[in-house]
């Protein structure tokens, strides 16, 4: 068989319509009514419910606190857009972070998740994050793991990255399979290692 790949000369935002169109076009192909969208402030997620009419739309945001302590970056004026036209605000853990990222930022050193988060990197962020935000939706009851969906994801703000996939939870994660690639950047940035500065708990000199 054969299949369509989009390579996108940059990543970003400029991309998210494009992304979108294409995602519908090949969800519309297999027949598939599950969508899986990441989307930070919410604006990619108010997007996508109009374009994907009678499918089922699940919005996959950051957690509380992600970047600030208490904050969620979900607009609430985007959760009512998404959630007026049928959609679905998830917000949870996130799979590759959460207690690893803890012991990253308490101990200065690296966990099996953000191991795996950089693996699947070298592919580009937004691939990074659709295998992520599958295992969420997947953990949440949100998808079903018995049939396929297209997620689709970002470098940053707005999408640039789709694929469909099988979903798992994430006890099963090395049995999800990303089946086809819709859409990518050509090249994605280089994601910087993660470093801490750690905290001086000894008193300054004078």
């Amino acid at each position: 068989m054969e299949g369509k790949i989009v390579y996108f000369e940059k990543v970003g935002k400029e991309n998210t319509e494009e992304t979108l169109r294409i995602a519908k076009q090949r969800a519309d192909e297999l027949g598939i009514k599950t969508i899986l969208v990441s989307s930070t402030r919410g604006d990619t997620a108010a997007r996508a419910v109009e374009v994907f009419t009678g499918a089922k739309v699940v919005a996959v945001s950051h957690s509380y606190g992600f970047r600030e302590s208490g904050v969620h970056e979900f607009t609430a004026e985007n959760r009512q857009k998404v959630e007026s036209r049928g959609g679905v605000v998830l917000t949870t853990t996130h799979a590759f972070a959460g207690i690893d990222r803890a012991l990253r930022l308490k101990f200065n050193t690296i966990a099996l998740g953000e191991i795996v988060a950089y693996v699947l990197r070298i592919f580009g962020q937004g691939m990074k994050v659709v295998c992520e935000i599958a295992v969420m939706a997947a953990d949440s009851g949100l998808v079903s793991t018995d049939e396929d969906i297209v997620v689709i994801a970002g470098s940053g703000k707005g999408a640039d990255t789709a694929v469909v996939l099988r979903p798992v939870s994430s006890n099963n994660f090395f049995d999800l399979r990303v089946k086809e690639i819709l859409c990518k950047p050509h090249l994605s940035p280089v994601v910087p290692a993660a470093t801490v500065t750690p905290v001086a708990t000894a008193h300054p000199h004078h």
